[in-house]
């Protein structure tokens, strides 16, 4: 078993019966008492964050995560249909697992999925990813300085802000990580 001494950014370890994901961490050591470890811990089920404090040398259970090179194939009820890039064996990830993020799955996109054992644990995301614009108001020449915004309704059926002058058809890039719009994809 591992002591605070192996906590490392991004390692996840068992606390509480829960998966946590270690996001940060910081070792003190004050003028009086013993050392501890300050750490910042993600569920990695719910996405929520705790801060904990854990005594140095404090005994640890580290979980080995692997990330397999997967792509999304399509969607069935509140399954998503995921291919091993290498095996080809189909793998499917109840919604649940990809909560906000289904917005950006589109068919053909190659993500990461993380396992423990056999069990998905969450789908990372590239950071940038390009979707059509199948529904916004018109487009005016012209509306570029003002910095204003339309909303716009994607192939995947997300609804982001982009700027006036966007029309149907244009292809966006945008970030997963915040869900906003980028820039438009260069052909």
């Amino acid at each position: 078993m591992a002591t605070t001494a192996n906590i490392k950014n991004g390692a996840v370890i068992l606390h509480k019966n829960k998966r946590m994901k270690i996001v940060e961490f910081l070792h003190v050591k004050p003028g009086k008492g013993p050392a501890f470890v300050r750490t910042k811990l993600k569920d990695i089920q719910s996405g929520k964050v705790i801060d904990e404090t854990f005594n140095s040398g404090a005994k640890l259970q580290f979980i080995l995560i692997e990330a397999k090179a997967m792509q999304y194939l399509y969607e069935d009820g509140n399954q998503y249909i995921f291919m091993d890039n290498q095996t080809y064996e189909q793998i499917n990830v109840n919604d649940a697992v990809i909560g906000s993020n289904t917005g950006f799955l589109k068919a053909g996109l190659n993500v990461d999925l993380l396992f423990d054992g056999q069990e998905v644990l969450n789908v990372r995301l590239p950071v940038h990813v390009n979707l059509e614009v199948t529904h916004t108001e018109p487009g005016m020449k012209g509306n570029t300085a003002t910095g204003a915004t339309k909303p716009a309704i994607l192939e995947t059926g997300i609804e982001v802000n982009v700027p006036l002058f966007i029309d149907i058809g244009d292809v966006l890039k945008l970030d997963t990580r915040t869900g906003g719009y980028i820039e438009r994809a260069k052909d």
